[in-house]
């Protein structure tokens, strides 16, 4: 099964089950079914809760809000998430701050899902990782979609928690398939730690044997698990790498037992340096473990640059397999 077709069985698995849920976004509808065809399907089964909107992502993300805060329950498509930009005043000073403004804690259901990220040749505006600019923000949770984390128990857990959460998507991550049955390929397997839907943790033949821990959201485990590979056939340095389904609040605590045995952790993302989401995973490492580790956690991110159209110069901003092969070799050997 490909990440696009669990997103799309949770999306159907959901809208049945649970009878609140609407789904809201730019050119939903079948016969279209979504820029990504993620809501393939839902508008002809579901036509009264599968709602096609302007392109207006501030009224998506507002109605969206509105509709949880009614006591329903919303899944808000941003067909771009770079446009999510658009709806920042909706999620900051509107969804986020009405769980908790009105003197007692108020549920409000809703996921705002957001395709994101390079790869595709969409240039400067349609490429962006933006993850950082959400994090930190009281009342809102930030998620990422990984071929580890089935969607189908995902979504539901999300929706449960009852705060606003945005859910990162990466748009090269809709091809690949999903990884079952604690097997990733003849080399790595996983499992998952922690409550919820957890932190799924990659190992070569033993989870408590490794030279470094690698630290990733899902859309750089094909780059990180690549580099993993070369790392031991080429340098002999064994990875175990960690993704989190949540991003932030980060839960430092479910993976802590393979960190604690860590002395060198790198936390790699595809967004530019500077107030990232790989900083605050940092400094809750720090606090914990700054005296077992041999030196601070290495940050890996893209450079500080547009997403370019041309394939090649797009290679040369966005983080690579290459980028991350290097910055562990650079962190084990040092």
């Amino acid at each position: 099964m490909r990440v696009a077709e669990n997103l799309n069985r949770a999306l159907h698995g959901l809208l049945e089950s649970d009878p609140r849920v609407h789904v809201l976004g730019e050119d939903i509808a079948d016969p279209y079914g979504g820029a990504f065809k993620i809501t393939k399907g839902l508008s002809t089964r579901f036509p009264d809760r599968v709602l096609p909107t302007p392109l207006s992502e501030g009224a998506i993300v507002g109605a969206a809000a509105g509709l949880a805060l009614g006591g329903e329950a919303a899944i808000a498509e941003i067909m771009f998430g770079d446009f999510a930009a658009l709806a920042f005043d909706q999620l900051v000073n509107f969804a986020a701050k009405s769980v908790s403004m009105y003197g007692r804690p108020v549920p409000l259901p809703m996921i705002v899902r957001c395709p994101m990220g390079g790869r595709r040749g969409y240039g400067p505006t349609h490429s962006q990782s933006l993850q950082k600019h959400f994090v930190g923000v009281p009342g809102l949770d930030l998620y990422e979609t990984s071929p580890f984390h089935d969607a189908g128990a995902l979504l539901p857990d999300v929706l449960a928690r009852a705060v606003p959460a945005v859910l990162f998507e990466d748009k090269v991550l809709y091809a690949q398939r999903m990884f079952e049955d604690g097997a990733v390929d003849d080399l790595f397997a996983f499992d998952l730690v922690g409550d919820g839907p957890g932190v799924a943790r990659v190992y070569v033949d033993d989870p408590e044997v490794f030279d470094c821990v690698l630290i990733a959201p899902g859309g750089m485990a094909e780059r990180a698990l690549g580099a993993m590979r070369r790392l031991l056939l080429e340098q002999e340095i064994v990875c175990a790498l960690l993704v989190p389904a949540r991003l932030h609040p980060f839960d430092v605590e479910a993976p802590l037992p393979t960190l604690e045995r860590a002395g060198v952790v790198c936390v790699a993302e595809e967004g530019t340096a500077g107030g990232t989401w790989g900083a605050e995973v940092a400094h809750r490492i720090h606090e914990r473990l700054w005296a077992g580790l041999r030196r601070p956690v290495r940050l890996i991110h893209s450079a500080d640059s547009v997403v370019p159209t041309a394939g090649h110069l797009e290679e040369r901003v966005l983080v690579q397999e290459s980028t991350i092969f290097e910055a562990v070799v650079e962190a084990v050997r040092d």
